[in-house]
């Protein structure tokens, strides 16, 4: 029963619907006693000849009175206790997507999307079964069989109610085991959704890839051998599942075996009346609930605790980038100073990045160029504050950027990645997503900037076009090209474009880079790229290899010295001037 006391934070915060609720039900098990007292009556009366058919329409009545009493009580207890656990469910779930949004870019790259969504759904599911019907049954349970038990012993007789409930302690002992074993089988059983969770999120994400690669019959014996994994440990939770309702039946025909042995022995001696055995085997009969309630309890709070187990464990995760309690609030706007000595990412102990100094005044362009791997994004990421804990400082206007609210500085900064991602909505909305509230005009604009304005109006419903979950049904170049639009609809004090012009032809990047030098004036600019066009306008051009600053200078600087650089300039010249045929 930890996991009540794991949740009682939750049950004070609904304290009165859980009070109100929980006295309903002690009503409802209170009145559960008055139909077994008075069958017994009956069948005295009628032993003796004593009914008459006054008397059995009153007893009729009664019987109606208690039914819509019992009727009218349950439906507002389902009300207080069901839905507070729906709040429970709802208020765990906002916290979740809330500290989601909160964990650094480290987060996920241990955690996987499909397990994250598992603990969002299966696992908060189990929770509200236990906060819902693990407070009913658990309150119900005890109120009821309490209650019967009472009655049994104070009103007919506390002999054959000791002599019937011999067995009970048995029952205790094998539901408890049978809810350690479950506990463990669950465990493994929602860790085994969660895989195959993860392995559909990613197939239905890499469906191109599947299918270009001609890998289906593969990942569809993979998604079956997952499926069948996840099938054997929910089989192996049923099988100690299967052994509560057997176990219990048995305990209690041993029950009814002693009650009808003993009591009927007690009629004999005169102990006992007919009616009052009558009574005794009905109230008996009620106590079944209560036993069964008691195994099923144990199997919704074992399924609940092992589920809220995995949640406290994901909401305790340290948020690793933490705001500034007293930072700045403004929105930087200055020169940008790098004085990093070295940096590692999280549990690595090999520096990915040393000793990068370098300062960009407001307004200028930063080239940053080098080969795949050689800490470009790295250096990028640094500044949107994606990762910290590396030796040094990043200034921005003359301020530490850990100085700043994250928001005011995200404000400030307008960035696309190398991996675009769209969201499953029109093109207009896609564009609009930094700025919700953009009139069209403005989103016209920024699609002309990125030179993608042309593209959307020959689409099928222009930029009301619904682009597909991840922008599946547009290009590279169309979806990069978007995602520039996105960045530049912010107007940002600083824009990041990650090899943002990969897929974009010569002619089209030419064309972007000009825009931006006219319609960006006065605000700074970084480029990183493979292609050494986008960045030879650059005031400030960085070779990176290793982590490590090996050339730097303008494009006429750099080619005036031998080195990577210079060779790479003159090779791609090389290509370009081969593919138009020189």
């Amino acid at each position: 029963m930890k996991v009540f006391l794991d949740l009682m934070w939750f049950f004070k915060q609904e304290k009165k619907s859980y009070v109100n609720g929980i006295i309903l039900l002690l009503f409802v098990a209170m009145l559960q006693l008055v139909p077994p007292k008075v069958v017994g009556i009956v069948v005295d009366s009628i032993k003796n000849g004593e009914l008459t058919g006054q008397s059995l329409l009153m007893w009729m009545g009664i019987l109606a009175v208690v039914a819509f009493m019992m009727y009218v009580l349950r439906y507002f207890w389902r009300i207080m206790i069901f839905g507070s656990a729906v709040k429970l469910s709802k208020l765990l779930r906002n916290k979740l997507y809330g500290h989601f949004t909160k964990m650094s870019q480290s987060f996920y790259q241990k955690k996987r999307v499909g397990d994250l969504m598992a603990h969002a759904t299966n696992d908060l599911q189990a929770i509200q079964q236990t906060a819902g019907a693990g407070v009913l049954t658990f309150v119900d349970s005890l109120a009821t069989g309490g209650f019967v038990i009472i009655a049994m012993a104070t009103t007919i007789s506390w002999k054959l109610t000791l002599i019937s409930l011999i067995p009970m302690p048995f029952m205790a002992l094998l539901t408890s085991w049978y809810g350690t074993l479950l506990h463990k089988r669950f465990h493994k059983a929602q860790e085994a959704f969660s895989s195959l969770n993860d392995k559909t999120q990613e197939s239905v994400s890499g469906i191109k890839v599947i299918k270009t690669f001609g890998q289906e019959k593969e990942d569809i014996e993979d998604f079956r051998r997952q499926s069948e994994d996840v099938v054997q440990k929910n089989i192996s939770v049923a099988k100690v599942d299967s052994l509560f309702d057997p176990t219990i039946s048995i305990i209690v025909g041993i029950s009814f075996f002693l009650s009808i042995a003993f009591g009927s022995r007690y009629v004999i001696a005169g102990e006992l009346t007919i009616g009052q055995l009558v009574s005794f085997t009905t109230y008996l009969g009620l106590l079944i609930w209560p036993m069964l309630a008691f195994g099923w309890l144990f199997n919704i709070v074992e399924r609940g605790r092992a589920s809220y187990d995995r949640v406290s464990a994901l909401l305790a995760e340290e948020i690793d980038i933490k705001d500034d309690e007293s930072g700045i609030i403004e929105v930087p706007s200055g020169d940008i100073e790098y004085k990093i000595e070295e940096f590692a990412y999280p549990g690595e102990n090999e520096a990915l990045l040393e000793d990068i100094q370098f300062r960009l005044q407001r307004g200028e362009t930063l080239g940053i160029v080098g080969k795949t791997g050689a800490g470009k994004t790295t250096l990028l990421k640094l500044l949107i504050r994606e990762f910290e804990g590396y030796k040094g400082e990043i200034l921005f206007a003359e301020h530490p950027i850990e100085r700043y609210k994250m928001e005011s500085l995200r404000e400030a900064i307008g960035y696309v990645p190398q991996e675009h991602f769209l969201f499953s909505a029109t093109v207009a909305e896609n564009i609009a997503f930094t700025r919700p509230g953009a009139e069209l005009e403005e989103i016209y604009s920024a699609a002309k900037l990125a030179n993608i304005h042309d593209d959307i109006l020959e689409f099928t419903e222009g930029y009301q076009t619904v682009v597909g979950e991840r922008g599946v049904s547009l290009s590279g170049g169309q979806k990069q090209r978007i995602s520039i639009a996105r960045a530049l609809l912010l107007n940002p004090e600083v824009l990041i474009l990650d090899d943002s012009l990969s897929a974009v032809d010569a002619k089209t990047e030419e064309a972007i880079l000009t825009s931006l030098r006219e319609e960006r004036a006065g605000k700074t600019t970084i480029i990183t790229a493979h292609r050494l066009s986008a960045i030879h306008h650059a005031n400030l051009i960085l070779i990176l290899d290793e982590g490590k600053i090996v050339q730097r200078g303008t494009h006429d600087d750099l080619m005036a010295e031998e080195g990577w650089y210079q060779n790479m300039y003159l090779r791609q010249q090389l290509e370009e001037l081969v593919e138009h045929g020189g």
